[in-house]
């Protein structure tokens, strides 16, 4: 009998509905069940079985404590609401053993979490441009640490990845390592630092759920494959 699994997965202001799409794939065993900060549907995080942090607008920076607001690319308004409601998503998460998948700002936002920060513009400290222009996102390689969760989920070292940020994480968490970096040295992949103990977590930098060769492409397939093998594991 195959198993049924609930993937909650966070609404966000820009290309939402590709989440659902890519996560569900044609596996009729899973439902999505969208977690928005509009329907403070706080009671269908625990009934989840597993979590996608998506992709959107920054992270206010008091989240951060960063008391800059005025800095290149910033967003027209912060949505405070939607960042407390995802932070609680993922407390909740650690607290039920949820494995979560974190996409974009979905990576900052576990840093934030965890007690890190961000750097608030990428071109402004100096790095490559890694913003998507128009409707087309941006592409380069990264390397891959060795023996990192992101190695053994993509047997790769290395690969090509697209991009369309503007910020990045600055000061690691603590609890978190980083398994994945841009060859301008920015950040493309986090994970636990000590896995023994905590729910199964891997943070990517990237859009997987919009790649053009997510259907052969390890670091959108596998990503995915992964993550839902560890949500039905649990179930």
């Amino acid at each position: 009998m195959s198993q049924k699994i609930k993937i909650g997965v966070t609404f966000s202001e820009a290309r939402y509905e590709n989440y659902p799409k890519w996560i569900k794939g044609d596996d009729a065993d899973i439902e999505i069940v969208e977690l928005s900060w509009e329907k403070q549907n706080w009671d269908d995080i625990e009934d989840c079985d597993g979590i996608v942090l998506t992709g959107g607008i920054d992270t206010c920076p008091k989240f951060y404590e960063n008391e800059r607001t005025d800095y290149p690319n910033k967003p027209q308004n912060w949505n405070e609401a939607r960042d407390e409601f995802e932070m609680h998503v993922f407390e909740t998460a650690l607290n039920f053993d949820h494995p979560v998948l974190a996409i974009c700002r979905g990576l900052q936002l576990v840093n934030v979490s965890l007690g890190g920060d961000l750097i608030q513009d990428l071109e402004e400290a100096g790095k490559n441009d890694h913003r998507r222009h128009g409707d087309v996102d941006g592409q380069h390689e990264i390397s891959i640490v060795e023996g990192s969760l992101l190695n053994e989920v993509t047997m790769r070292t290395s690969g090509t990845i697209n991009s369309a940020h503007h910020q990045a994480v600055g000061k690691i968490s603590d609890e978190l390592m980083v398994s994945a970096v841009s060859p301008d040295g920015v950040v493309e992949a986090i994970e636990w630092k000590v896995k023994e103990g905590e729910p199964w977590l891997l943070a990517v930098q990237w859009h997987p759920e919009r790649m053009l060769d997510k259907e052969t492409n390890p670091l959108s397939k596998n990503v995915r494959e992964k993550f839902i093998e560890a949500v039905k594991n649990k179930v």
